[in-house]
């Protein structure tokens, strides 16, 4: 039996292929640096989008939250204001805003015609910027814990809006707290919360808050309504949808109108 050649044995892998002497590659090699060169052109580019693009993400930072599933209904109001004066009409001239960031609803409330506005912030201001600080300074916001009865009297203010601040309160706190707030409205309630599903505290929100936010399903808030004794708002949620559908506005957090107590 005649011994086979052991050259013809080689793979075409182990030898470079045809075409490749010596056991070098033949085909050109693409530098090393070009899959990273166009990540970071890729990642330039998005960035550029979602901060300046303002039919997606309103070209403000705060809306970005929305992108990385951390959304605020914070802002959700104040994208939500022109709404809400459509369906309030006159009712939109006092206006009290509960929840973390009031500063921020605050200060575009005070950019609105004829609306005066005022806030209270649940949680710690340490880190708050210079324009939130002075509006504490003069008294037009102010941090007070919302578990205990607010220092207003009853009729306070036409429409009381609160938004974020309810996710994190238990049911037994939650029995006091929202009637309160009915307390100190003349024209209604507004409510603005998470949808269940959505991501909300991290470990950094936990420590201030105190614990995770607890998303509720509309069928959970209509009951809880029932047992407290407060109404649904028919006429305002009726303008508001009305307002809505003519602007395209859809909201990204379940929004409650409420009456307040006669």
């Amino acid at each position: 039996m005649s011994r086979r050649s052991s050259k013809h044995s080689r793979r075409y892998g182990e030898s470079g292929g045809i075409g490749a002497p010596f056991g070098f590659d033949s085909q050109p090699r693409s530098s090393p640096y070009l899959p990273i060169a166009l990540i970071l052109l890729g990642a330039v580019f998005l960035f550029a989008y979602l901060y300046s693009s303002p039919g997606q993400f309103g070209g403000n930072k705060q809306a970005f939250n929305k992108v990385q599933g951390d959304f605020s209904c914070t802002v959700e109001v104040q994208e939500a204001i022109p709404i809400l004066k459509k369906a309030y009409g006159d009712s939109m001239h006092k206006v009290l805003h509960i929840g973390p960031n009031t500063c921020s609803v605050v200060s575009h409330l005070l950019k609105e015609e004829e609306t005066e506005a005022w806030g209270v912030e649940p949680y710690d201001i340490e880190d708050a910027d210079g324009n939130c600080k002075a509006l504490v300074r003069r008294g037009i916001v102010r941090v007070a814990d919302i578990k205990f009865p607010l220092p207003y009297r009853p009729k306070s203010f036409s429409l009381v809006i609160v938004s974020d601040a309810v996710d994190y309160l238990s049911p037994r706190y939650l029995n006091k707290t929202i009637p309160d707030l009915a307390r100190v409205s003349a024209d209604g309630l507004v409510i603005f919360t998470g949808l269940p599903g959505q991501h909300r505290a991290k470990v950094a929100e936990v420590t201030k808050f105190g614990r995770a936010a607890k998303l509720r399903s509309s069928t959970w808030w209509v009951r809880f309504f029932l047992q407290t004794s407060l109404e649904e708002n028919e006429a305002a949620i009726k303008k508001f949808q009305q307002a809505a559908t003519k602007s395209s506005y859809h909201p990204n957090c379940q929004i409650f109108h409420l009456k307040s107590f006669n």
